[in-house]
């Protein structure tokens, strides 16, 4: 487990955004359950985190279609949130930082953290805007 105090400021790069934390397993299966599309972001302290996956899930957001509700787990710290979460990615493995679009509670699209590190932050929001595009 990380120190909150090493992943406040991580965590509040999503949260200032507009993301909601989850922190419990129920709170996963009551924002899953929610009508509409949403996006779930697991976020980590690794660099590729800092540099990819934040950055281009707030750039994710800019487009005219975006999900209903945006949450976020932090893996190495939010552990029941995060096994929760991922029982709903199923069949993809565990991976962070990865993201996940759900249109009621059904999974849709994913990316992987192989789809995200070493890609720019612009190239992983384009990825999500065409499936936001195609799901929102």
């Amino acid at each position: 487990m990380y120190p909150e105090e090493m992943v406040k400021p991580m965590r509040a790069e999503l949260t200032e955004a507009g993301f909601q934390e989850l922190y419990s397993a129920e709170a996963v299966e009551t924002a899953l359950a929610k009508e509409g599309t949403t996006l779930v972001v697991v976020n980590s302290v690794c660099g590729c985190a800092a540099r990819n996956a934040r950055p281009g899930a707030k750039m994710s957001l800019e487009g005219s279609k975006k999900p209903d509700h945006l949450v976020t787990v932090f893996a190495g710290v939010d552990k029941e949130a995060v096994d929760a979460a991922r029982q709903h990615m199923f069949p993809f493995p565990p991976s962070s930082p990865s993201m996940a679009l759900f249109k009621n509670g059904e999974l849709v699209h994913m990316l992987e953290r192989h789809h995200i590190e070493g890609r720019p932050a612009e190239l992983i929001a384009d990825n999500l805007k065409d499936a936001y595009n195609e799901f929102c």
